[in-house]
């Protein structure tokens, strides 16, 4: 069955060129010109992507994010003008699995958008058994780590950032929302010890530290583990 993707965006020509490009591709596509509108269209049409303005008539784009992901976990794709990091942390932490900012080429959004699909299709549930990308297998019942058949030792912390970075592949996940999953509420204004542990973690598991494969920085942002 062809994806369904819901196309959320108060601009006729947005919808009119983004349509097109995506039904040639083989997607069947819905749109939402407001705020409300998505939510209902989410709610009635079970969508599998949608791509979210944040410039919207009647509600906040990132309040959007927000209420859908409280509703469910279908991947959010920003597409927006602003480009702020700002803005980009306020979606990403609202939920949007991705973001991309206007104007865009049709390429990348397409090769976004595959992403995106790919790791909604694809989830990867806690404690559901090993997690496999690329040379690194991370067997969570035993709390190993293996690089190429190798044991890694990691301290818990290590393992603990690991494991979920590695449970959202090609998201990117802001400092936030790491710090809270690996801390807790209360170092969310500590990023220090983040770079601290991510530096530590590159050195056992990247092949090359200094140019890493698999835990990818988002300047000002976040971290983003490879989808491989």
């Amino acid at each position: 069955m062809a994806s369904r993707i819901l196309i959320v965006d108060d601009e006729p020509n947005i919808i009119a060129t983004v349509a097109p490009l995506l039904r040639a591709r083989g997607y069947e596509i819905i749109a939402a010109m407001n705020g409300r509108a998505a939510l209902d269209a989410t709610a009635r049409e079970q969508p599998d992507l949608i791509v979210l303005d944040l410039g919207l008539p009647d509600m906040d784009g990132v309040e959007v994010c927000r209420l859908i992901r409280e509703a469910t976990s279908v991947p959010i794709l920003v597409l927006s003008a602003r480009g702020a990091e700002g803005d980009k942390v306020r979606a990403l932490d609202a939920g949007a699995d991705d973001y991309v900012t206007k104007p865009f080429g049709s390429e990348e959004l397409l090769a976004r958008i595959r992403a995106t699909l790919r790791r909604g299709d694809n989830p990867t549930q806690p404690g559901s058994g090993p997690i496999v990308r690329g040379s690194l297998t991370i067997d969570r019942e035993r709390f190993r780590v293996l690089r190429d058949g190798d044991e890694v030792r990691l301290t818990p912390k290590e393992f603990e950032l690991l494991e979920f970075l590695a449970q959202h592949p090609g998201r990117v996940l802001t400092h936030r929302v790491i710090l809270k999953a690996i801390w807790g509420p209360n170092a969310v204004t500590q990023p220090e010890h983040l770079r601290v542990l991510v530096a530590a973690l590159r050195k056992k598991i990247e092949p090359n530290p200094s140019s890493p494969k698999y835990i990818l920085t988002e300047p000002w942002v976040g971290y983003r583990f490879a989808d491989v």
